[in-house]
């Protein structure tokens, strides 16, 4: 196939919309089922790419969630506790703990529920029955992977009655080292950003504490590579072997680090015991469960807690989750690692970071405050590490 003719562009009235290669080659994907749009392409690419790199980098199965041309998430396959699979809705998976690929879905997809509902899907590895399953049952844009098991793919082509968009990339594919786009009718060129994130990248630790463990270098490799197909200005938050806060788009570093920080905060609040045995309804749904959970643990509790509204959602009306019980424990967190796209310009974006339990940093460097930074970091213990290297993305 040397070209795919599209519905239409980003929107409905930007026609024709297609995607060919410039070369006149064939497109190194096949499509299996459904009919991607220009939006769904934008994500299967980056989500492609980021898979494949961390794969590379980590040695591990990878997934990532997508939306919108940002990753909500990107994960590694390494098994869920109990606490996180009830947060993940996956406790009732049979098989999960025997599919690495599986796990870093569940993860991927667990993370940011909220932004993931409707999301495009990345897979490092030939996509197994197991995360098939849990791909079925939420709602999704579509999939791209290398490979899927015959199994898995009969599960996929079930949903959206037959039309769920499935793709297949040549896992060999190796893109031209020039990228060329057009904006107001405009050439733009660059070379690709082929920077290689792996943990040489962390060598020069600049605090006071040089200590950063082997796990945390995997969060900091998934947070920083992550960040390298997420649009700027970005911060990313990662611990276990996943990011767990995306902070996408913002203006301002410190509104990154805020974000991201406060998606990183309710993913821990998730797995509170509280939020946990919510009585839930029980045939309330996975997406309508998201919602009131997030409702539950904000200011706007009253919103499903008020007599009138918990009998929608619950069987009981549950005590709230106060702030101050949030905040002792999310007090308790530590060992989260946290990355950003440039340099952070003041040391108010540490202060944000520690108190969602941050205690390892990558950053580039390069600021004229890198002493005030510095200073903070050592302030509370925090190991930083500085790459010397920047990762916008637009």
């Amino acid at each position: 196939m040397k070209e795919f003719e599209l519905k239409y562009g980003c929107n409905p009235n930007q026609k024709p919309s297609k995607i060919y290669m410039a070369d006149g080659s064939e497109l190194p994907i096949e499509i299996l089922c459904g009919r991607p749009g220009y939006i769904n392409f934008l994500d299967a690419f980056n989500s492609w790419q980021l898979v494949k790199e961390l794969k590379a980098a980590t040695g591990m199965p990878c997934a990532t969630s997508f939306k919108h041309v940002s990753p909500t998430s990107a994960a590694v396959g390494l098994p869920l506790d109990e606490k996180l699979k009830k947060a993940c809705f996956v406790d009732d998976i049979e098989g999960l703990d025997d599919s690495p690929l599986a796990c870093a879905y569940a993860r991927a997809r667990g993370t940011d529920r909220q932004s993931s509902f409707g999301d495009w899907i990345a897979l490092s590895d030939v996509c197994d029955a197991t995360t098939a399953l849990i791909i079925k049952r939420e709602v999704s844009d579509g999939i791209i992977a290398p490979g899927y098991t015959d199994e898995a793919l009969e599960i996929l082509k079930s949903k959206r009655k037959g039309n769920y968009n499935i793709v297949k990339i040549d896992p060999d594919y190796i893109p031209e080292e020039k990228e060329i786009k057009q904006v107001f009718g405009i050439t733009f060129e660059q070379g690709r950003n082929n920077f290689k994130i792996d943990a040489e990248l962390l060598t020069n630790i600049v605090t006071e504490n040089k200590d950063i463990p082997e796990s945390a270098k995997i969060d900091l490799i998934i947070a920083l590579i992550t960040l390298k197909y997420t649009q700027s200005n970005s911060v990313c938050y990662a611990v276990g072997g996943q990011a767990i806060g995306v902070g996408a788009g913002q203006q301002s570093r410190i509104y990154c680090t805020r974000l991201a920080g406060s998606k990183a905060d309710i993913w821990h609040l998730r797995q509170h015991d509280r939020v946990l045995n919510l009585p839930f309804k029980p045939e309330l749904g996975r997406p309508d469960r998201d919602n009131v959970i997030d409702v539950y643990i904000s200011e706007d509790c009253e919103d499903v807690l008020a007599d009138g509204n918990w009998q929608k959602y619950f069987t009981e009306c549950p005590a709230p989750f106060t702030k101050e019980e949030q905040k002792a424990y999310l007090s308790t967190i530590t060992g989260v690692s946290v990355g950003s796209d440039a340099f952070f310009p003041f040391d108010d974006n540490i202060e944000r970071a520690r108190r969602s339990g941050v205690s390892y940093i990558a950053e580039p460097g390069g600021s004229i405050r890198d002493d005030l930074v510095i200073e903070c970091c050592n302030k509370y213990g925090i190991a930083m590490a500085f790459t010397g290297m920047r990762l916008f993305h637009h």
